[in-house]
């Protein structure tokens, strides 16, 4: 089968296509026909590694989002599972061999979730790292909830920085799926309308607008929770805007790896930081973040596209190191490779 792999650190030049065997699924575990890629920065942030050059063994297959058929399944495993479509989250956390770069890949059984017939293999790829990143931002206040759904969010407002990528527009479906009133922040007035076709309530472009006015004029008494991409930029609005035991939720470090908090500002009102990786984040966290995504999947509150405020940008899968080029150069959208054509 094709296999996308990198044994040594670096940029997207140490991707390469190799042809590896067609693994077979041990117990508890699944095979997949690989369909469509996700492409998201945890990936060429990990293929990058701390230092460039740093030998890889074994061999690393990248890509830790993906969708297809289960075509195969161990022992141990219901056999139902065979040919149903899935997408999967963490398919190469701590694998090796078990990227969604290939044709094949073997995970754990409780890494795919049943994909609906109504969903694209597109949306299966983009659901992982980005609506679970999401789905965890908009569940760390200290007075909940820990699930989302229709009402879970009714009388509350999200401020979701950076609402043009993929997490970003991620946060804005299950916020507004939810009944929360979302407001975002973008750069541009493209991205402004990509915010807008997400279902944003409020969009302000923070280049051109005083954004803690702006938002202190829609919700006078503050936001509830902050979903925030660039700790390190925005932490003085953050404490501007934020409502009495309001929480922001960082799950990037766009534009800096360290934050300066003021600490009266945050303490009067009893604000939270809560800092966010998916990875290591709690089970019983993800169990939950699993349903209500699926559920919005079946919903039709989580979507992908041009016409949601998330183009797609396709690439094959022996172009996989110009997708990753792509991602990490910042492009509006989603990314994915299309693995099976």
């Amino acid at each position: 089968m094709r296999a996308i792999e990198y044994s040594v650190t670096g940029g997207p030049d140490v991707l390469t296509l190799v042809d590896r065997p067609v693994p077979e699924p041990g117990p508890g575990e699944v095979r997949v026909r690989i369909h469509r890629s996700g492409v998201n920065p945890t990936d060429w942030k990990s293929r990058t590694g701390a230092e460039a050059g740093t030998p890889v063994q074994p061999a690393q297959v990248p890509n830790q989002d993906g969708s297809g058929v289960v075509d195969a399944v161990g022992q141990g495993v219901e056999s139902a599972l065979h040919g149903l479509r899935v997408w999967i989250w963490e398919a190469a956390h701590l694998r090796p061999s078990g990227g969604t770069a290939q044709e094949y890949a073997v995970v754990p059984a409780r890494h795919v979730v049943l994909l609906p017939d109504v969903a694209s293999y597109d949306l299966g790829a983009g659901l992982g790292v980005p609506f679970l990143t999401a789905h965890r931002c908009l569940t760390v206040n200290e007075d909940g909830p820990q699930r989302l759904g229709p009402g879970t969010l009714q009388g509350r407002t999200v401020l979701v920085a950076g609402g043009a990528g993929a997490v970003g527009n991620a946060a804005i479906q299950l916020a507004r799926w939810s009944d929360a009133r979302v407001i975002t922040t973008v750069s541009s007035p493209e991205k402004a309308n990509l915010a807008n076709r997400a279902g944003a309530d409020n969009v302000i472009d923070y280049k051109q607008q005083d954004v803690a006015a702006e938002v202190r004029a829609v919700v006078p008494n503050g936001v509830n929770t902050v979903v925030e991409v660039s700790p390190n930029q925005n932490v003085a609005l953050d404490a501007q805007v934020l409502a009495r035991h309001g929480t922001v939720a960082v799950y990037a470090n766009n534009g800096g790896d360290s934050v300066e908090l003021p600490v009266r500002a945050l303490m009067a009102p009893n604000a939270r930081w809560q800092f966010v990786l998916v990875y290591n984040a709690p089970d019983d966290w993800r169990a939950r973040a699993i349903d209500d995504v699926s559920a919005a999947v079946a919903d039709g509150a989580a979507r992908i596209g041009e016409e949601v405020g998330l183009p797609v940008h396709h690439y094959s899968l022996e172009q996989t190191a110009d997708a990753h080029a792509a991602v990490e150069g910042g492009a509006v959208g989603k990314v994915i490779v299309d693995v099976a054509g």
